[in-house]
């Protein structure tokens, strides 16, 4: 009799284990959508020097914000998983009476961006996951220029690669946070004119852009 209820004793436990044990091992997997946002810097790359020239800004700052979206597979000790994301900017220069020499010429706002990529990463534990994510982005400036008789309003498409690597808290198996830094550059690029006019052929640019972004998501 006592072996019977020994055995019925550790047959609960197992019993109850198990669905924890499960959602343990499955916290990261399934359809994420998150909200996005933090410190955004776009600067002229290693390529272009222009420390001489005072009046030229060579970087822009402001905020970044937008949304995500992206898949898991949870194997446990790692996840792996796909990612989408819109992303806005107030990054501008203030400087707007002469030129800009690491993006064009005259004042330069940050416009959208568009990023495609996957992630890869470790538990740390059971709710903590250390990732490294790659992908391309696409993106776009505003650039506002006037040489005295022409102005110059148009869109500078640009092209390039992200890598980045961050830290997602699962909050409860719904509900997730995130921090993150991410560096893209941005190697090629296009005026897209309004109107009639076809865009021009792709030329080279060297762009860097660093941010800091801390995210809140839910899983599907």
């Amino acid at each position: 009799m006592k072996k019977l209820t020994a055995l019925l004793v550790a047959a609960s436990t197992a019993s109850l284990a198990t669905p924890a044990l499960a959602q343990e091992a499955d916290t990261f997997t399934g359809f994420r959508a998150q909200a996005i946002g933090g410190y955004d810097s776009v600067t002229a790359g290693s390529s272009v020097d222009d420390d001489g020239n005072d009046n030229n800004d060579q970087s822009i700052d402001g905020f970044a914000y937008g949304a995500a979206v992206g898949y898991d597979f949870d194997f446990g000790g790692a996840v792996i998983g796909a990612e989408a994301e819109y992303t806005d900017s107030t990054a501008k220069t203030e400087f707007s009476n002469g030129d800009f020499e690491g993006f064009g010429f005259g004042s330069v706002d940050a416009g959208r961006d568009l990023y495609f990529g996957a992630r890869a990463g470790a538990k740390v534990a059971p709710d903590v996951l250390l990732y490294a994510k790659g992908g391309y982005t696409n993106a776009k400036l505003n650039v506002l220029a006037n040489d005295g008789t022409t102005e110059f309003d148009e869109d500078f498409d640009l092209d390039g690669y992200r890598v980045g690597g961050g830290l997602e808290y699962a909050i409860n198996p719904r509900a997730f946070v995130n921090v993150e830094y991410r560096y893209s550059n941005y190697s090629e690029a296009e005026v897209d004119f309004d109107g009639t006019l076809p865009d021009t052929d792709r030329f080279d640019v060297d762009l860097d852009r660093h941010q800091i972004m801390a995210g809140v998501g839910v899983r599907f």
